[in-house]
């Protein structure tokens, strides 16, 4: 048996969006695992067919499972908040603490435009339309802007313009069953950023749940895409989670 941190990217990353973290938690002792998901990243030849919320949740559920780990931190960042979620769902005893960066947080049913704080039912199709807008082939959501996520730096742009991949739109809308509850009961931490917040996605409004009781709350004070523009931090954050 043995201990890990998985580093679980967003939508249109890999694990490549980990480069700079990665290197700062093994430094500090910690086994690093950063798998991109099913067609993205260096898994883009898998895009037929289009994968799953359930499939993106498998191949975290079958990474952890096939390594044989044990008190496992699950680090999700956006849309990884989903996945980490249901893969804690699926791994329980195996999980020791879940760590949600500027991420969904969603309940059982919930979809990546429902799991916001108080959205009401009008809203969620809204933000479902929005989504099916972003994807003119109906099938993927072209890559947005380097800006859009809060990077700035040239060298930062031109890796993420780079690397970033189409995401399939329909993984942010199926729904996550949680049938043994989820995050509950597990110990997690919230990680905001707050420069600017990304109000657009909702995940103020659950930074503002995720305060006491199982939550650990953190803020950094940088754009959505912590990982590039504050790894130092990010790091620090997941690594005190781990200890």
């Amino acid at each position: 048996m043995t201990s890990a941190v998985v580093l679980v990217h967003g939508a249109w990353h890999g694990g490549w969006c980990w480069d700079k973290v990665r290197p700062r938690l093994e430094a500090a002792g910690h086994r690093v695992l950063a798998p991109s998901l099913t067609g993205l990243g260096d898994r883009e030849h898998l895009r037929h067919p289009i994968p799953s919320l359930d499939t993106h949740v498998a191949d975290i559920v079958d990474l952890v499972e096939s390594e044989d780990l044990h008190g496992v931190v699950l680090v999700g960042h956006s849309y990884g908040g989903m996945v980490i979620t249901g893969a804690a769902d699926a791994l329980r005893d195996r999980v020791r603490h879940l760590v949600y960066l500027d991420a969904a947080v969603p309940a059982d049913g919930q979809t990546f435009a429902s799991f916001v704080p108080g959205i009401t039912p009008e809203d969620v199709a809204r933000r479902e339309a929005a989504f099916r807008s972003m994807a003119p082939d109906g099938a993927w959501l072209p890559p947005i802007s380097p800006a859009m996520v809060g990077v700035s730096d040239p060298e930062d742009v031109a890796w993420l313009q780079r690397c970033l991949r189409p995401h399939p739109l329909r993984t942010w809308l199926d729904p996550l069953r949680l049938p043994h509850g989820g995050h509950a009961g597990l110990p997690k931490t919230y990680v905001l950023a707050t420069n600017p917040p990304t109000t657009a996605m909702g995940y103020p409004r659950v930074a503002e749940i995720a305060r006491g009781g199982e939550w650990t709350p953190r803020e950094i004070d940088c754009g959505h895409d912590m990982m590039v523009v504050a790894p130092e931090r990010t790091a620090s954050l997941i690594a005190e989670a781990a200890a």
